[in-house]
């Protein structure tokens, strides 16, 4: 357990690092400003993490974490305005560009098993973020429209 939790705060400490850089680069937030909310978000990852593993219940790490997160920025929950606080510091898509990279090098490390799957995976991969894409435009063309904005 010890083991793993050390390469947990390697990861996230990397992630946070990522992304504090690319919330300066993209957002122009000082990543001072953004260091307390980005260890708040560590934190509660890594609590989440530690739970998913000490409680027997076949329960994702990711709902843990996503308790955790609604917990602590509740407002009865004691402190909870500075963790609002910090936390609005950090960009959404900062943190979704490191995640995304790690993504591409997972694939891109099992890249034999990716040429398995054939051209065909490739093919309806596009289409479905064409059509995602396409479905999107087409709801808020509605949408905006509806209201009377365009």
């Amino acid at each position: 357990m010890l083991k793993n939790i050390q390469e947990w705060i390697l990861l996230l400490g990397i992630f946070g690092i990522t992304a504090l850089i690319g919330n300066w680069v993209g957002y122009d937030i000082l990543p001072l400003a953004a260091l307390p909310g980005m260890i708040v978000l560590v934190a509660i990852c890594l609590i989440g993490f530690i739970l998913q593993k000490l409680i027997p219940v076949n329960f994702p790490s990711i709902a843990y974490i996503s308790i955790i997160g609604v917990i602590v920025s509740m407002p009865w929950f004691p402190g909870s305005e500075k963790v609002v606080e910090w936390t609005t510091q950090v960009q959404l898509l900062a943190l979704a560009t490191p995640i995304l990279a790690y993504a591409g090098i997972a694939i891109g490390r099992s890249w034999t098993d990716f040429v398995k799957l054939g051209w065909k995976t490739i093919v309806v991969g596009t289409l479905v973020m064409l059509g995602t894409f396409l479905g999107s435009a087409v709801i808020a063309e509605i949408i905006l429209r509806f209201q009377g904005i365009i």
